[in-house]
């Protein structure tokens, strides 16, 4: 948490909850409810050692191998954390900075990019950290045997990774592409002594991570909790906090009584929870809240390669009937923007020129007319050559905000002759059918770097095995995305986006919904919580010593 891995925030990764722990994103409002961008109460003294850290998760990581692992919870918990990457993000300025390298060079045509690495870097184990780490981890990338496909979209440019020796590591590209540094530098790292060995996909390390950070992997509780402890041997800065227990609870409001017991120190709030249910005096005098933009977006897909969504037209009368101005104000209580294209809305690659397709139930009607779905049998469902409009909303168990837009639309459909039935599903099974593409509709929402690339997410072929889960094909987009990879020009870049956002507003294979505010409840016996301008990072901060709760 100290800050996300820099892979994390450059792909764009499955997100449920919203609180934020450096996820990546651009320079964003942040604000407190004390309109402070840190809080350290007076008189807090220099900062101590002690105390444990108590974490909410919303939901339980498929895995915590970084590279197969495709939800944000393995980031929340692994990154910065236990596993480390090369370089990272300045907390204040965003710039990249050295961590595990300790510097790095570019050759002039941009095709060349070489890392030294710090020496007397130690695994959890005591392995020396070597060159033949970061080899091993890009060659298990690549392997095709390896689920990574997300990854692997990112780094298929790359010609070769040698290692110079032990403490030099090059990669080079076959050609240009603008996030080069990035990607090298960021690309998850694990230890080739202990992945080598049997499957790398079943490997029992994504139960039990070693990495090189401040903390050590202690024990997962499948169901209930996940605890690290402080590393006595890190080569960096020692964080204050001795232990972070991530504690599994699914369900928000149970998450939410928890909370107030003091049982939890930090927890996301849902909007209701943020707006009506942690304004007591009580809750004030022991917790603090921070709201913050970050980068990401919620949207619902529809499966193109369905019947009913193969149709722009459909998929456009779809878009008509979600009333996103009713849902911001009375769902979401204000705490986010309406948004209308792939690409963070505080960055300048976001297309404002772009209205929303406005809530018109008329227009809907038309369009589907016009598509040819009728109710020819007079049962009272659309129909289509034989194949009723009858449909599945697939949603993940614990959102209780994706709950509550699903049932909006679902009364929209009603009225307008389609079945929807929604599916609530826990967070392994929700992602299981995604990455199978056995859905029909679904929502959720994507949490993306300070620069974005869509080629994960949108280019054609990321459909059959990467994050294309909705299945879109357009030529005009795979070639702007593609072209946008090798300029290096953000001017000449951005106008490429604008064109492919363009055509994704003309397609509709998404129904953009919101930027989120991420809002977070922390027990106010922390000092130093800093609101940075990608979240909050709590190995910063500690406990004084007479508020100090848990003993070793």
């Amino acid at each position: 948490m100290r800050t996300a891995p820099l892979y994390a925030a450059l792909i764009s990764i499955l997100l449920l909850a919203a609180v934020s722990c450096k996820s990546g994103g651009e320079e964003n409002e942040t604000a407190t409810n004390e309109d402070a961008a840190t809080r350290e109460s007076p008189g807090a003294g220099e900062p101590v050692d002690g105390d444990w850290l108590i974490y909410h998760l919303g939901a339980e990581p498929g895995t915590l191998n970084p590279i197969v692992a495709t939800d944000a919870y393995e980031g929340v918990i692994n990154g910065g954390n236990v596993y480390e990457t090369l370089i990272e993000r300045d907390n204040e300025t965003l710039e990249l900075k050295p961590l595990l390298a300790e510097s790095w060079e570019i050759s002039e045509d941009k095709l060349t990019y070489t890392f030294k690495i710090r020496e007397g870097i130690k695994w959890h184990d005591g392995t020396p950290f070597t060159s033949a780490d970061v080899v091993f981890s890009y060659k298990t990338i690549m392997n095709p045997k390896v689920d990574a496909p997300q990854l692997r979209s990112y780094y298929q440019e790359i010609r070769d990774v040698e290692a110079i020796d032990d403490y030099t590591v090059k990669f080079t590209y076959a050609r240009p592409y603008f996030l080069a540094l990035e990607f090298c530098g960021g690309m998850p790292i694990v230890p080739k002594h202990i992945f080598e060995k049997g499957d790398f996909n079943t490997n029992p390390a994504g139960r039990s991570p070693v990495g090189t950070g401040p903390f050590k992997f202690v024990k997962w509780t499948t169901g209930r909790e996940v605890v690290l402890e402080k590393n006595p041997d890190y080569w960096g800065e020692k964080p204050h906090i001795n232990r972070i227990v991530f504690r599994i609870i699914t369900d928000s409001s149970v998450a939410l009584q928890v909370l107030k017991r003091q049982e939890l120190d930090v927890a996301s709030l849902s909007p209701i929870q943020w707006e009506k249910q942690t304004g007591s005096p009580d809750f004030e005098k022991h917790f603090d809240k921070f709201s913050y933009f970050t980068p990401n977006y919620s949207y619902i897909g529809w499966n193109s390669r369905r019947p009913y969504f193969a149709d722009k037209r459909v998929r456009t009368a779809l878009a008509h009937l979600v009333n996103r101005e009713l849902i911001l104000d009375k769902v979401m209580y204000g705490l986010g923007a309406i948004v209308t294209n792939p690409f963070y809305i505080n960055s300048p690659e976001y297309d404002k020129s772009i209205e929303p397709i406005p809530y018109d139930p008329a227009a809907a009607r038309k369009l589907l007319e016009e598509a040819g779905w009728l109710d020819h049998d007079g049962d009272g469902i659309r129909d289509k050559d034989g194949v009723k409009f009858s449909f599945e909303f697939l949603i993940p168990g614990g959102s209780e905000t994706g709950e509550k837009i699903a049932t909006i639309l679902k009364e929209e459909l009603d009225g307008m002759g389609i079945d929807m039935t929604i599916r609530k599903t826990e967070w392994a099974v929700f992602t299981t059918r995604l990455n199978e593409r056995n859905f029909d509709a679904v929502t959720l929402a994507w949490s993306m770097g300070i620069e974005s690339d869509p080629y994960q997410i949108w280019s054609s072929t990321q459909a059959e095995s990467g994050s294309n889960f909705i299945g879109f094909k357009n030529a005009e987009a795979d070639r702007l995305i593609e072209t946008a990879r090798k300029e290096f020009d953000r001017d000449k870049r951005i106008k490429l986006y604008r064109r492919f956002s363009e055509i994704i507003h003309e397609e509709q294979p998404y129904t953009f919904l919101f930027c989120r505010k991420a809002t977070v409840a922390v027990n106010k016996r922390f000092e130093n919580v800093t609101v940075y301008p990608l979240g909050i990072e709590p190995t910063e901060w500690y406990v004084p010593l007479p508020l100090q709760r848990y003993k070793e």
